[in-house]
């Protein structure tokens, strides 16, 4: 152990002996008693969030739809209106086929490719060179494709809206109504 390393830990002793150990307990059970109060907040906020949706989602459209309302103005200003959110994602067991039919239907350019080339150390200068060059130089490029959220959603509500469907054995699809409370500022 070197002198720097003995007078480090001569002095930690010493920090410790000069702390009282009911001083760090008492700091743990503090920790803890927060760390629990965090917790049970989460799972409030947690089950507030899930009554919020089912109030936007479910309450809220229904109620309106029986009224005939698409849009309500509230006493203290704020304006309410329920719109239809659509989501969509490959489904990723069929992702060729969800690629393929993009391609087939015209949309192959949704579709993002990424080529990539891995290479060892010191090949800086090879890993300049263009990517088909590296194919035929021997190198192994893998190509990771995808399509990116909010283009998919877009595009599902795009084809909805025309009257065009996308096949669900390809794609996770749902559509949901959902409320939004313009505030009053």
């Amino acid at each position: 152990m070197s002198e720097i390393s003995k007078i480090m830990a001569e002095d930690s002793q010493d920090l410790i002996n000069d702390l009282e150990s009911t001083d760090i307990a008492e700091q743990c059970i503090n920790l803890k008693k927060l760390e629990d109060e965090i917790s049970i907040k989460e799972e409030e906020i947690k089950q507030l969030k899930k009554q919020a949706e089912q109030i936007s989602s479910s309450i809220i459209p229904e109620l309106m739809e029986m009224q005939g309302l698409k849009q309500i103005k509230l006493a203290d200003g704020s304006s309410v209106t329920v719109n239809k959110s659509y989501f969509c994602t490959v489904n990723k067991e069929q992702i060729d086929s969800a690629y393929n039919w993009l391609r087939e239907n015209g949309l192959g350019d949704l579709i993002k490719n990424e080529v990539s080339v891995s290479f060892g150390l010191n090949e800086d200068d090879k890993a300049r060179s263009l990517l088909d060059l590296a194919a035929n130089q021997g190198y192994q490029p893998t190509q990771k494709q995808k399509v990116e959220p909010m283009v998919l959603k877009a595009l599902y509500r795009e084809r909805i809206e025309k009257g065009l469907d996308m096949p669900p054995d390809l794609f996770n699809l749902f559509i949901k109504d959902q409320t939004k409370i313009g505030r009053n500022k």
